[in-house]
């Protein structure tokens, strides 16, 4: 059994009802797109820590160079500066011609006078803020803005004179600025800023490939998993998953590899287990009929003469003679059940009248009296018509013994779930109904339901041989209770009319 099968890996699990589509964010996606979204933060980090280190330093080396020349220009010229305003003019010219690392345009305030070396930029670009660090600071200050989309370089020096006594500064009163294009420094900085960013995205692009090849080392172990689970759903118990490496994925397929095996020995000793259950059942009962048919011939003759011995040996003669009956049914039953779990059960199709069918079925029984009849005419079926006939019989005999009031048996055509075409065959009637604790087991073998209704006489195996019978149809059949009380068995076949062959042994 067990030990005479080998393992074996399975690479493509069998394709069973529908497709399933992929979904639109499954593993692999996320894999990809959280490796890609790691790359690009930092590639993103790296570019924007470059750029503003290049700018920092592409920024501070011209503006260091521009008021380390504009302090030495004013620090030299200080004791020569004029305040009239034409001498005053010549000398920002001299200071303005020195400058660097770009050409400057030179300011100078003293009062409510005003002076400069040029004519653009005006004297606007010089902001309130950095007059009052030049006034307040011996050493002035510099900004840098940007003024008509223009970025500048703003630097504003005080002019002091040195006491001849300690040497401290003494301010004047004269305000230096100068201002100075940073147009190509800003061109820098966005070629800086260009290359960071044409730099990043192939980065991305180089990324996706580990990221793609990282998702399939990941996903490949996943992927065997999910096809071998689903090869084991189909009864496939000896798939097992190729190990690989010794990482947490190698552990788990190393841990459901040691399930399946322990699955697969578990089901073959539940399978052997109920093989000789069936085999037992079956060879009882065949033993079984050979001395039941003698010991019925026997009860039939005691029966004939049970009228002529005493009231105590006549009651005991019927009671063995219908023990005997409930005995030879019982054995007939398990029979009939072992015929279906060997598989050995078959159809004998006919073409017949639905409804016909049904009235042979309750007339042989002696049941016309006792059941209504709902009969829709003219549906004509392929089916078995000893099956069905044992189908309707179970379904009715259930009714009148466990149901109470009228039994009604409505037939009729009908669509099911699918909406294909099946014949409805309902059994009816007024009791009490199945409780709901039942309906779950009503089709079970053995199973009875008696407790709330008084004890059985049946064998537990009618409703069970019933629901055997309609799947040998391709039928289904259910169990429920109707609104207004009483329980509703339900059976739909299949409409097949017309001639075709013999249905092949299930």
């Amino acid at each position: 059994m067990s030990g005479a099968r080998r393992p074996r890996a399975v690479t493509r699990a069998p394709r069973t009802g529908r497709p399933r589509r992929a979904a639109p964010f499954g593993l692999r996606t996320r894999l990809v797109l959280a490796f890609l979204l790691v790359a690009a933060v930092s590639a993103g980090t790296t570019a924007a820590l470059t750029y503003r280190e290049a700018r920092n330093a592409v920024l501070a080396g011209a503006q260091d160079t521009a008021v380390t020349s504009f302090r030495e220009q004013a620090e030299t010229l200080a004791p020569e500066l004029p305040v009239a305003p034409d001498m005053l003019r010549e000398s920002l010219f001299v200071i303005a011609a020195k400058a660097k690392p770009h050409p400057w345009i030179v300011f100078a305030e003293y009062g409510s006078l005003r002076v400069s070396s040029g004519t653009s930029p005006t004297s606007s670009v010089v902001t309130p803020e950095l007059r009052r660090i030049t006034l307040s600071s011996p050493h002035g200050g510099f900004q840098r803005v940007v003024s008509g989309g223009i970025p500048y370089l703003t630097i504003g020096m005080p002019v002091v004179t040195r006491t001849s006594a300690g040497g401290s500064s003494v301010p004047t009163g004269l305000l230096l600025f100068a201002v100075m294009r940073m147009t190509d420094e800003q061109n820098d900085v966005d070629a800086l800023l260009t290359a960071a960013r044409n730099g990043a995205l192939p980065a991305l692009a180089i990324a996706l490939v580990p990221a793609l090849f990282a998702a399939r080392s990941v996903l490949r172990p996943v992927r065997a998993l999910n096809t071998a689970a689903r090869s084991m759903g189909t009864g496939r118990l000896d798939t097992r998953i190729e190990v690989r490496g010794s990482d947490e994925l190698a552990d788990l397929a190393n841990t459901f590899n040691e399930s399946a095996g322990l699955l697969e020995h578990s089901v073959d000793a539940l399978q052997q287990a109920e093989a000789r259950a069936r085999r037992f059942a079956s060879d009882v009962s065949h033993e079984l009929r050979t001395p039941l048919a003698g010991m019925l011939a026997v009860t039939e003759v005691l029966d004939e003469d049970a009228d002529g011995l005493d009231p105590d040996t006549a009651r005991a003669v019927r009671l063995i003679s219908a023990e005997t009956g409930k005995l030879a049914v019982l054995v007939e039953d398990l029979m009939e059940i072992s015929r279906f779990d060997a598989r050995a059960a078959e159809l004998n199709t006919d073409e017949v009248d639905a409804a016909e069918t049904v009235r042979k079925t309750l007339g042989h029984r002696h049941w016309e009296d006792r059941v209504r009849t709902e009969l829709r005419d003219g549906i004509r079926i392929r089916l078995d018509p000893r099956r069905f006939d044992l189908v309707v019989a179970n379904l009715v005999g259930n009714a009148l013994r466990h149901g109470g009031g009228s039994v009604t048996v409505r037939l009729d055509r009908g669509r099911d779930a699918d909406g294909a075409d099946v014949l409805i065959t309902e059994v009816t009637d007024e009791g009490p109904g199945i409780r709901p604790e039942v309906l779950p087991h009503i089709f079970d073998r053995f199973y009875k339901a008696d407790a709330a209704r008084g004890r059985s006489a049946g064998s537990g195996l009618g409703l069970a041989i019933t629901q055997e019978n309609v799947r040998l149809h391709g039928g289904t059949v259910r169990a429920a209770n109707g609104p207004r009380g009483g329980a509703v068995f339900t059976v739909e076949l299949p409409l097949r009319s017309g001639p075709g062959p013999e249905e092949a042994p299930v």
